[in-house]
């Protein structure tokens, strides 16, 4: 990695976590500030949280495109600036229509940040360097959304809704900052909008070439079961779980979520060690496991009915191992889409993964809130342990279909010793 490299890498970076920050003040509570502070009722607050998916669901379609012909600075400062003017709304207005149209445009800017801030990532790092890069943005996300959500509630008071005005305008001022940071950024030479791309690289058809590619297209699938298996639940199943069934309290709920960011937190550089050099096929199918595991842990807490103590380590330790395995995927999924996509069409492969991660974290909540909301909570569980192990399968399967160095990047770049060994090899031939 170049020095102009590492700059660039680095601003971007900043610029992300410090939206995680302002992100972190609003998410957590969005849907009181709509049902209570602004009383618009629960329908309201459910509906604009549904704008938040759906918008997302209809810019990401195209967001590729435009990263790939106009280049990922403009479509970021373009999210930036949207998802900045949706918070300050949202923070100000009182009536449900501006409310939902507030959130759906929040909803769109953030959307089209994310494969952009991908983009740029890919573009400001080496095959040796992606997985690092990548971990370390993951980090800075839930690091960022952790301590603005701990800032956040300390601010909060639902008494007075002039707290959650300061809460919704510091989430637009480190949007701002976001395009800001990135406007400033210099990418190496050679990188943007009309940049020269080798002639056996250049791929048309744009979303075509996407579902052509078996490999994307499996590891999609694969990427749509892990996001419903696991973000998906989070804020409807699991929760429901834990409360309902393994009969903890909300505040130590809020200690089980608690967990899975300090296990991400904690974890991160340390698993990154473990995994690097290893065929990223069989690290999601471990995730799978891991993940298994953490459902049965789910399973076990709701049949301890002597021991609440238990019952609630297993329940952390549900959220800790989601955490750990989150932790795992960070440094792999992403920059294996990165290795997949041609050099012309790293935008839409990064829209198309962000596509379905978004499809899932739509259709993970409903289908979770539906099963327990009937109290079907053994079958909720068996589905999700089935899904888990699903994960596992689709990974060897995945894997077969992958190069190499897709599946282990440390072979994408022979080391420098043999290399030069050959060279001579070849020198001394020639002479001969």
């Amino acid at each position: 990695m170049t020095t102009a490299m590492g700059a660039a890498l680095r601003r971007i970076q900043l610029g992300n976590a410090l939206s995680a920050f302002g992100n972190g003040f609003t998410v957590p509570f969005l849907f009181i500030y709509v049902a209570q502070v602004r009383d618009l009722g629960a329908g309201i607050a459910g509906m604009a949280l549904a704008a938040l998916a759906v918008a997302a669901l209809v810019v990401l379609p195209f967001t590729g495109r435009v990263i790939d012909r106009r280049g990922p600075l403009p479509v970021v400062l373009a999210g930036s600036i949207a998802a900045a003017i949706g918070a300050l709304v949202l923070g100000v207005v009182g009536t449900a229509p501006l409310v939902i149209a507030a959130a759906g445009l929040l909803g769109a800017g953030f959307a089209v940040i994310q494969p952009a801030l991908a983009t740029l990532i890919v573009w400001c790092s080496t095959t040796r360097t992606r997985s690092r890069a990548f971990a370390m943005q993951f980090f800075l996300n839930n690091l960022g959304l952790g301590i603005g959500g701990l800032f956040g509630g300390l601010l909060v008071d639902p008494e007075h809704p002039s707290s959650f005005v300061r809460l919704f305008a510091i989430e637009a001022a480190m949007f701002l900052v976001l395009a800001v940071t990135v406007a400033t950024v210099r990418l190496p030479k050679g990188y943007g909008a009309g940049a020269e791309v080798p002639a056996g690289e250049r791929s048309k058809g744009g979303s075509r070439a996407v579902l052509r590619d078996r490999a994307m297209v499996q590891l999609c699938v694969l990427g749509f079961v892990m996001f419903f298996a696991c973000y998906g639940q989070f804020e409807s199943g699991l929760s429901a779980f834990a409360v309902e069934v393994t009969r903890i309290s909300p505040a130590m709920l809020g200690t089980a979520l608690a967990a899975n960011t300090a296990a991400i937190v904690l974890t991160q550089f340390v698993v990154l060690k473990l995994v690097e050099g290893h065929r990223r096929s069989r690290v999601i199918a471990l995730v799978g496991l891991i993940w298994t595991v953490a459902w049965l842990f789910a399973a076990f807490s709701g049949l301890v009915h002597g021991s609440h103590a238990i019952a609630l380590s297993a329940i952390i330790s549900t959220y800790a191992l989601f955490g750990i395995g989150e932790a795992m995927l960070s440094p792999t999924v992403a920059p294996l889409v990165a290795d997949l996509a041609p050099s012309s069409l790293i935008g839409q492969y990064n829209s198309a993964f962000a596509l379905v991660k978004q499809l899932a974290l739509a259709v993970g909540p409903a289908v979770g809130g539906l099963l327990a909301g009937a109290g079907w909570y053994v079958a909720y569980i068996a589905m999700l342990v089935i899904c888990s192990l699903g994960i596992s399968v689709l990974a060897l399967r995945m894997g077969r279909r992958l190069t190499p160095a897709q599946d282990n990047p440390l072979l994408a770049v022979p080391a420098p010793v043999p290399a030069q060994r050959q060279t001579a090899t070849e020198q001394v031939a020639t002479a001969a």
